[in-house]
């Protein structure tokens, strides 16, 4: 990515060390990458054992004043599951039609994909494609249930999923920079306390070994990671 004279200039006056979470967030606010309203991602990097199978991170967070982000939620049931998913506002709603959209066309247009339990056995025909973006149904983030109202109701309203990456990374949408301050806050802390949550249990020491936050196009602000965060 090039970046141009905003860029350079923000990453003269952007702190070197970690600062608490509001300074960064205030600098993030005053110091925008681009002209329009940019998301404001919070990244993480975890101190665990990559190397251990059974420790995977994943789960999701209620973002308390939603992402700010337009969501298209796809999902894959059929009877009353899927009347109740195009009344609680889903943007694709079908079965064999949308799986076939998937695995011969690599469709993909939408952000979240939900499916019942049953559906999943067809579901997994597209997991070649829709693992690698990050949206294959999972159990674990909710997206594999057969109260589909509910789900599309929450991806809707602020319900973000996350996962580590296979460097041991995470990043995690936290709002809008045109947030008020205290709105962003109050998201970031409660993503801190998801991820801590979804901690494997075989994990032992420092879990999150280093937290940054930063606007689409802006410079990455290091954050204390404390107890005051979460």
């Amino acid at each position: 990515m090039k970046h141009g004279k905003k860029y350079f200039n923000a990453l003269k006056k952007a702190p070197k060390k970690a600062v608490s979470l509001e300074e960064a967030i205030k600098f993030v606010k005053e110091n925008p990458g681009a002209k329009f309203d940019e998301s404001v991602d919070v990244y993480f990097r975890l101190g665990k054992d990559l190397t251990k199978g059974d420790t995977a991170v994943r789960g999701f967070v209620k973002l308390p004043n939603g992402s700010g982000k337009t969501v298209k939620v796809c999902v894959f049931a059929g009877g009353d599951a899927a009347e109740a998913a195009k009344a609680a506002g889903a943007d694709y709603v079908g079965m064999a039609d949308l799986i076939e959209k998937i695995t011969k066309e690599g469709w993909c247009d939408f952000d979240v994909a939900i499916a019942t339990v049953e559906a999943m056995k067809e579901v997994r025909k597209c997991a070649r494609i829709l693992g690698p973006r990050g949206l294959m149904p999972n159990p674990k983030t909710g997206t594999v249930t057969d109260d589909t109202a509910a789900a599309v109701k929450e991806a809707k309203g602020g319900k973000v999923d996350f996962r580590m990456d296979k460097t041991g990374n995470v990043c995690v949408i936290a709002g809008k920079r045109s947030f008020e301050a205290g709105k962003l806050a109050e998201n970031v802390k409660a993503i801190v306390s998801a991820l801590n949550a979804a901690k494997p249990a075989t994990v032992k020491g420092v879990f999150i070994k280093s937290m940054s936050i930063s606007s689409t196009m802006g410079v990455g602000v290091p954050v204390v990671v404390t107890a005051d965060a979460e």
